[in-house]
């Protein structure tokens, strides 16, 4: 069975930095593309980081460079290095397999998600 679990949220001042990790069962990540979402309260969840079908990176405009997606193909494992961290980043993390080149989930089923919280 399709299982994500993510870990390494937590809470932050503005400018500070948090890495967080998705280990992924079920199906080995090399086989599809990965990407991370967020979702705030009271707004939908969006895309901020994907790995493309060349395994090159995307991003949505507000996070790139402060933000890198990458993974460990041995460890099964995504993961989102944030650095300057904005309050504006404050959601629910989650990561997913992704059909490449767009932000459409594979699979039905989400993980927990990790909290983010940046203050100040």
């Amino acid at each position: 069975q399709v299982h994500v679990v993510e870990s390494g949220g937590g809470s932050v001042q503005a400018g500070g930095s948090l890495r967080l990790s998705c280990a992924v069962s079920g199906y080995a990540i090399t086989v599809y593309c990965m990407a991370w979402f967020r979702q705030a309260p009271g707004k939908e969840r969006e895309g901020v980081a994907r790995i493309n079908a060349d395994r090159t990176t995307a991003y949505k405009d507000s996070v790139k460079g402060r933000f890198a997606i990458s993974q460990d193909n041995a460890k099964n494992t995504a993961y989102l290095q944030m650095n300057n961290l904005k309050p504006e980043d404050t959601a629910m993390y989650y990561c997913a397999a992704i059909q490449c080149g767009s932000w459409d989930p594979r699979f039905n089923s989400w993980g927990q998600g990790t909290q983010v919280t940046v203050s100040s």
